[in-house]
């Protein structure tokens, strides 16, 4: 199971992370996504296309698998016609990134 540190600015402390555990943050940007994407007809395959990003990729997002960098999240919101804003979630819904605890939803 590969580990990476935290080491963002702001946090306490510096945390092993479970890189095979998903976190809540990715989880809920992921599934914006989807929703947006389904609710515009898109199947995961054309939406990839459009947005310029692979379907495995993009397939790992949604399931908040995989980290999204700030210029994917751009392709991804220029491909749905949405402001950056609306693919994540209120603050008020996030959890910190360097919690040790990654499971709480």
């Amino acid at each position: 199971m590969p580990l990476i540190r935290c080491g963002l600015i702001g946090c306490k402390s510096r945390v092993l992370i479970n890189m095979n555990t998903k976190h809540p943050n990715l989880i809920k940007i992921g599934k914006i996504i989807r929703e947006l994407r389904a609710s515009q007809g898109y199947s995961q395959e054309e939406f990839a296309a459009i947005s310029g990003l692979g379907r495995t990729y993009m397939g790992r997002i949604e399931r908040g698998e995989q980290n999204i960098s700030i210029q994917n999240l751009i392709r991804v919101a220029l491909a749905l016609k949405v402001e950056v804003g609306a693919l994540i979630p209120k603050l008020q819904q996030l959890h910190d990134p360097c919690s040790v605890d990654n499971n709480k939803n």
